[in-house]
């Protein structure tokens, strides 16, 4: 019987980069300080609400692409004392996600790839991801892992942003632009910016069964999250690994940059600034 376990385990080498049909998976955002302050800030509620009445106390479940571990912790206590993997392949937000775990006696933290995943076929009872295939070059491939490693009873849950269809208020063209370098720097990548709109599709094409399409938002109007949102993507958009692909790229320069940033803290001192991002969410069992 398996016994809860907090560990730091290495399955295969954690590093930026892994190989899927000949091409290399970037990670678009990187880990700046700017990124993870928002990947923190996900909770079971505000991040997998789709996903909670299929979980049930003593489940096992596999976290793809945990980052550094919040929204792990939340599903596990939700799940406890069922076995609780998370899953990325940073190494340093892999020691964040130990951390945020620590306290949680059903949680093992592991670096991993979502192509070959290391654990067998139906080993899981959620197999989860949550903005994870927008970074992907090949998200029906990992799909079809992700099914793979579930059991024929459980679900594969995902959930990812779709960045056309983000809307705000008052109009600003430093979120234009922002957008626009945003895509151009995903798409370089070999990556699909727009995944919220394509999750059925995949999942479709990946072969799974009763699949339950549903989408929701993140909202921010509030003096308060206007700030918080807004700070963050100004302080992205310059200093984390979004910026320096992009200059490197030609997408934008850092002049450019830096007056996006100040479009963002226009928008965050605007008294009627609205800003709305849409996920696309899938449900589905393995076929």
């Amino acid at each position: 019987m398996w016994q809860p376990q907090l560990t730091f385990s290495l399955q295969g080498e954690a590093t930026d980069c892994c190989q899927t049909a000949g091409m290399a998976d970037k990670y678009t955002h990187g880990h700046h300080d700017s990124v993870l302050r928002s990947h923190r800030r996900r909770t079971a509620e505000n991040s997998a609400a789709y996903l909670l009445d299929r979980l049930e106390k003593g489940m096992s479940l596999l976290d793809v692409g945990c980052g550094p571990g919040t929204l792990t912790a939340d599903l596990a206590r939700k799940v406890t004392p069922g076995r609780v993997v998370g899953l990325d392949r940073s190494q340093s937000v892999l020691e964040e996600a130990v951390v945020a775990t620590s306290d949680i006696g059903n949680v093992e933290i592991v670096a991993g790839n979502v192509y070959h995943l290391d654990f067998p076929n139906d080993g899981f009872d959620v197999v989860h991801a949550h903005q994870v295939l927008q970074h992907l070059t090949d998200p029906v491939a990992a799909l079809r892992e992700m099914a793979r490693v579930c059991k024929p009873s459980g679900v594969v849950a995902v959930r990812d942003a779709d960045y056309r269809a983000m809307a705000w208020w008052p109009p600003e063209p430093g979120l234009d632009q922002w957008r626009a370098v945003y895509q151009a720097v995903a798409r370089a990548n070999g990556a699909e910016p727009n995944a919220g709109r394509r999750l059925l599709s995949w999942a479709l094409e990946a072969g799974l069964s009763e699949v339950t399409p549903s989408a929701s938002v993140w909202f921010y109007a509030t003096p308060e999250d206007r700030g918080w949102w807004g700070s963050l993507w100004a302080g992205r958009i310059v200093e984390s690994d979004i910026a320096h692909q992009a200059v490197e790229r030609g997408f934008a320069q850092a002049k450019e940059l830096a007056e996006i940033a100040e479009g963002w803290r226009r928008w965050a001192d605007a008294e009627d600034g609205w800003f709305v991002i849409l996920h696309g969410e899938v449900l589905g069992r393995p076929g």
